[in-house]
């Protein structure tokens, strides 16, 4: 495994990030077996663990913990917090109220006393960065947490944390964690210019654009349950857009044929391959997805499989809008209607 250098942290972390959402209820219910997908991820070189509260509800940081028993210290660990951890309308956002008193939890949840990355999930509209960015602050100062990072933020929110930190001397977000595959490569037009101007390291996720790019979903292949489950809007097989998607999908698959290579395996490097990454979160459920996603790890992509994903995908094109997650806010009709 080759490592890479977190931004400006001088950490280095693989290229490959471990995401453990599938990890619990939401996924794989097998604590024990979730434990041994965590161990074989270490085990082949992967030092960078991503969790987050929301992951069925505490759950995936519980296992996580208990994986890391006694490999605490050779793990580069993030976690995030934002998303709704109850029905409370205060256990959730980016205020100080909530950010003290949840890092508390994830710690427990995690049984360390310190959090390598610690990300706020979604921009909140209603909170000022300054407040959320000098709760986390002093977290840092305490020792709770050692680095910040944002999560979906577009380029101008981006920028808006830099400044509101330099300005008012706070610690600042070292990395953002966007979506990006080649099926959704908005983030390639202004996300990823920003954060390398800001000297920020990118976490990317969905490399396989939900399932997508797995091989799972094709043009002559019936909805799996785990599709059928999914968001409508983003799964909905008789839309344009996604028929679209169904017709890039074969031919990617012809590309992979023709240079001895699996859909997994170029989905993914297409992710780390590009210069503005550092490391592509990779979530699987279970062991056979992962050894799955490891090649992807050493796999240099050639001039010209990337000339004929850009032919099928135009750089800075998200097929489907309905896989972004920018602009969940600013486009509601009530902002947007004269």
């Amino acid at each position: 495994m080759q490592y890479r250098t977190l931004a400006r942290t001088g950490v280095q972390v693989s290229p490959l990030c471990l995401g453990t959402m599938m990890f619990g209820p939401w996924g794989n219910k097998d604590v024990d077996d979730s434990v041994r997908i965590i161990h074989a991820a270490l085990d082949a070189g992967i030092n960078f663990v991503d969790t987050a509260d929301v992951y069925s509800a505490g759950v995936s940081e519980e296992i996580t913990r208990k994986a890391l028993a006694g490999r605490r210290d050779d793990v580069f660990l993030a976690t995030k917090f934002f998303m709704p951890m109850g029905k409370d309308p205060n256990h959730r956002g980016g205020s100080r109220r909530w950010i003290i008193r949840e890092v508390e939890n994830s710690l427990r949840r995690l049984g360390t006393d310190w959090i390598d990355l610690y990300q706020v999930h979604r921009p909140s509209p209603d909170t000022d960065i300054e407040e959320t960015l000098g709760a986390l602050t002093d977290l840092v100062r305490q020792g709770k947490v050692r680095y910040l990072g944002s999560s979906s933020f577009s380029g101008a929110q981006i920028v808006e944390a830099q400044w509101a930190a330099r300005e008012r001397g706070l610690e600042r977000f070292v990395t953002e964690q966007p979506p990006y595959s080649i099926l959704v490569r908005g983030i390639e037009e202004d996300v990823l210019p920003t954060t390398l101007r800001h000297r920020m390291g990118t976490l990317t996720y969905s490399p396989l654009a939900g399932g997508w790019l797995s091989g799972k979903w094709r043009r002559n292949a019936a909805p799996t349950p785990t599709s059928a489950a999914r968001p409508t809007a983003r799964f909905d097989m008789s839309t344009p857009a996604n028929q679209r998607k169904l017709d890039i999908v074969e031919d990617l698959a012809q590309l992979t044929e023709q240079n001895d290579m699996t859909l997994v395996e170029l989905a993914i490097a297409f992710a780390i391959n590009h210069p503005g990454v550092t490391a592509a979160i990779v979530g699987p459920r279970t062991m056979e997805q992962l050894r799955s996603y490891l090649p992807a790890a050493e796999l240099t992509l050639s001039t010209g499989v990337l000339d004929r994903i850009d032919e099928l995908v135009a750089p800075g094109v998200t097929i489907n809008p309905d896989d972004n997650s920018y602009g969940a806010t600013e486009l509601l009709t009530a902002n947007r209607r004269r």
